[in-house]
């Protein structure tokens, strides 16, 4: 029989090593499953998942001119739904560059500090120069202009050096 890339066939393991498993696909062609190809998750022990004489479903990778089959068994498994986590509703993170990808991934506070202000239900005191009454002169403008500028610009400080100071930040 000529074996095909890309195409699933039945064979029987015939023997286990350290690094992989050997498949015989036909009665005299076998290939040879790598540890990495054996399993969906992390294979350490290959004893754990296969056995000698036992029956599996194999996908052909490659084949080399010198005779060599290159064969997977957890391709040729049914494709299984990704799990996401219930409360993240954008699909997996990506990763940054330089970043392991076997590391936990770090938590993402959303909450603001207790000190920061809604805006959004209390906007901050904002200068008019119409409602001041026409007998106010230029610099009580000016006055109360810099007063409340100082203040939103306190505010927004605050925010920053809380974001800065963030224990989740070190690490």
């Amino acid at each position: 029989m000529q074996l095909e890339v890309g195409k699933i066939y039945e064979g029987k393991v015939t023997g286990i090593t350290k690094f992989g498993a050997f498949v015989e696909v036909d009665k005299n062609q076998t290939g040879m499953v790598h540890i990495s190809e054996v399993a969906n998750t992390f294979v350490s022990e290959i004893k754990d998942h296969l056995t000698e004489g036992q029956t599996v479903k194999v996908k052909v990778l490659s084949l080399t001119d010198d005779g060599k089959i290159s064969l997977s068994i957890k391709k040729a498994m049914p494709e299984q739904p990704r799990k996401f986590n219930k409360n993240d509703n954008k699909g997996p993170r990506p990763f940054n560059k330089g970043e392991r990808r076997d590391a936990p991934s770090r938590q993402r506070f959303t909450r603001e500090p207790a000190d920061v202000q809604d805006f959004s239900k209390n906007p901050p005191p904002v200068y008019d120069p119409n409602a001041n009454s026409g007998n106010a002169d230029f610099e009580d403008m000016l006055s109360k202009f810099k007063a409340s500028s100082e203040e939103r610009f306190s505010d927004l400080k605050k925010v920053i050096d809380n974001k800065r100071r963030s224990p989740s930040r070190r690490k």
